[in-house]
């Protein structure tokens, strides 16, 4: 069965049309019940399609020569929105031309356009960027907020709790997901007063929510696998992510440098081969790409700029299992449980707003 079909941003990420144009392939290979609008330069893209006849007949294109920089400004970009291949890839979600869209581009922008053009959900104050990290248990770990709201009250990290657990169930086929907010200590006193509020609040309603919610995780247990939903603000997401990527490119440096030192390292290399190569996958990027904003009438999904191929192709894949699942309809059902406002629970328990 055909999904509905997935708007990329042809012109976003750092080699722009060839890597979408080869990663949107490399997905339809993949999975041939995939389908796009490839938005951007229509020339560059016919050109790009020429060398994936697989995609080509899958595919239509909706011209825009007009781009949107990574250094631009989000206020910036809002202004040309309509006339960017971000902007229109955005509004085919909006029109029903497309059913998610995909970019590689200036996240600041595709926020700003995306929550301007698509509107947030009933329930819902502000979108959440999040995304699935490795682990060493037998799932990734829904992480938000990565980077869109550097500031969040208790409200913020309450409804950041519901988007994130039932994207979790997209991904873990877990009912309950086991659901902590990051702090900087398990202990029930640790952490701002802001962290200790959401944490009484999600205590609360943790029934009716169907998530397991046992109080917070600290940031070196993140990739443990013993959760599967960790939530924060997007200023501490933000770096918590980066220094989780910088850890993994220093542990790969590391021991490239290490199995080149001597002949005998190099040997070992050889022997251990099979093992070094399995963490390679396990720490590549590009096998865990594609950033979803939660709490959207519509499906966006961020790839990361220096993405490769198959870094896009994964990207595309999150996506079209957002799609697949009903993931937004899925968070609109969890917010009915606890009302309208996603905090009725909070004064049925007795605390004031």
């Amino acid at each position: 069965m055909s999904l509905p079909r997935i708007a990329v941003d042809a012109m976003g990420g750092d080699d722009g049309v060839r890597v979408m144009v080869e990663g949107a392939a490399l997905a339809r290979r993949r999975h041939d019940r995939f389908k796009f609008l490839l938005v951007g330069d229509e020339s560059r893209i016919k050109a790009a399609l020429d060398k994936h006849p697989n995609l080509r007949g899958a595919s239509e294109i909706l011209h825009s020569d007009d781009v949107i920089s990574g250094d631009e400004k989000p206020s910036q970009a809002l202004r040309r929105a309509k006339t960017t291949s971000m902007g229109m890839a955005i509004n085919a979600v909006k029109s029903g031309d497309a059913g998610a869209a995909v970019s590689a581009g200036n996240t600041g922008a595709l926020m700003a356009i995306a929550k301007l053009a698509l509107r947030t959900m009933p329930g819902i104050d502000r979108p959440a960027l999040a995304a699935l990290l490795p682990t060493l248990g037998d799932s990734d770990v829904v992480m938000l907020d990565l980077g869109a709201n550097t500031e969040c009250d208790t409200r913020n990290l309450v409804q950041f709790a519901v988007m994130g657990a039932a994207y979790s169930r997209v991904v873990t086929d877990r009912e309950a997901p086991r659901v902590r907010l990051l702090n900087i200590g398990t202990e029930e006193i640790k952490g701002t007063e802001l962290l200790r509020d959401a944490a009484n609040q999600l205590k609360s309603a943790a029934d009716e929510l169907s998530i397991s919610f046992d109080g917070f995780t600290e940031a070196d247990k993140l990739c443990r696998g013993d959760v599967d939903v960790v939530v924060t603000d997007g200023f501490s997401g933000n770096i918590a992510l980066k220094a989780v990527e910088g850890t993994a490119r220093f542990v790969a440096d590391l021991l490239r440098r290490s199995f080149s030192s001597s002949l005998r390292s190099k040997f070992g290399f050889l022997i251990s081969r099979p093992a070094t190569e399995l963490l390679k996958h396990h720490l590549d990027p590009n096998n865990h790409n594609g950033a979803v904003f939660l709490g959207l009438n519509g499906i966006v999904v961020k790839s990361h700029g220096g993405a490769s191929a198959a870094g896009v192709a994964n990207a595309v894949a999150v996506t079209a299992r957002l799609l697949e699942e009903n993931v937004t309809e899925r968070i609109t059902a969890d917010l009915a449980r606890v009302g309208e406002d996603g905090l009725r629970f909070k004064r049925d328990a007795g605390s004031e707003e």
